[in-house]
């Protein structure tokens, strides 16, 4: 299988990543920093593409999407795991709102737009989008953040029903919260928050399901349904269990 990963330097998608090579897959790997995978890429010659850009450049996006193609023969997955999560206080601006949609929103739908003419003409593709409980629930203080990720289920709804006829499916990623950059800023303990490697490498093993929603762990998966049959009882109680976590915030 090929594919091309957005937001792979580090974190969640840079296991992805691995664990996907290690499987012998081919990975394309897009972010606005590669310097953490130059290790991979010496680890599995020829397998490993990297592209220095941002999401939010369309075209830079396109050229990307184009190269992959030209090198590999065909992209089977697309995933779109870049992320923005501002600080609590600095999401309090429509400027701020705008950044974390740019990223969040319009990286999927370039990625989405770039992607879909390569995989109808071969018949078939598969394309995941990250998202997060607090898009289902809500949470306070994260009012940029999580109605992005709350539109990234939309947009794969959409296009779910859109490309069905073309062979092409559409799926979201459900990973806990996890120690990565985007979350060192939330007043939670690094010990209440998972592993970006377990995450990551169990995210890649399912891959291939066809569950519109997928999560890394069985646990993940019940507490995600949780999410989504008590949104607002499970937004105040994570709410409530991360202000108890630092009283002082």
């Amino acid at each position: 299988m090929n594919l091309f990963i957005t937001g792979a330097n580090q974190g969640i998608g840079y296991y992805l990543a691995a664990q996907a090579l290690e499987e012998g897959n081919a990975v394309s790997v897009l972010d606005v920093e590669t310097d953490r995978l130059a290790a991979l890429a010496a680890a599995h010659p020829g397998r490993l593409l990297c592209h220095r850009a941002d999401v939010r450049d369309a075209e830079a996006v396109r050229r990307a999407v184009e190269a992959t193609a030209a090198q590999f023969g065909r992209i089977d997955a697309a995933i779109h795991n870049a992320c923005l999560c501002p600080k609590v206080q600095e999401a309090r601006d429509s400027a701020s709102h705008r950044a974390v949609f740019d990223v969040n929103y319009f990286g999927a739908l370039h990625l989405t737009q770039c992607v879909l003419p390569h995989m109808r003409r071969q018949g078939g593709g598969r394309v995941f989008f990250t998202c997060s409980g607090v898009g289902i629930t809500g949470f306070a203080g994260l009012t940029a953040y999580a109605p992005s990720k709350a539109a990234l289920e939309a947009l794969a709804k959409c296009c779910a029903l859109e490309c069905a006829d073309a062979g092409v499916t559409f799926h979201i990623l459900h990973p806990p919260l996890t120690r990565t950059r985007s979350s060192a800023f939330l007043p939670v303990p690094p010990a209440f928050m998972a592993d970006p490697e377990i995450v990551g490498r169990g995210l890649a093993k399912r891959l291939t399901s066809r569950r519109f929603v997928l999560c890394h762990s069985l646990l993940q998966r019940v507490q995600t349904q949780a999410c989504y049959l008590f949104p607002l009882r499970m937004g105040r109680l994570l709410t409530r269990m991360t202000a108890r976590c630092n009283p002082r915030a």
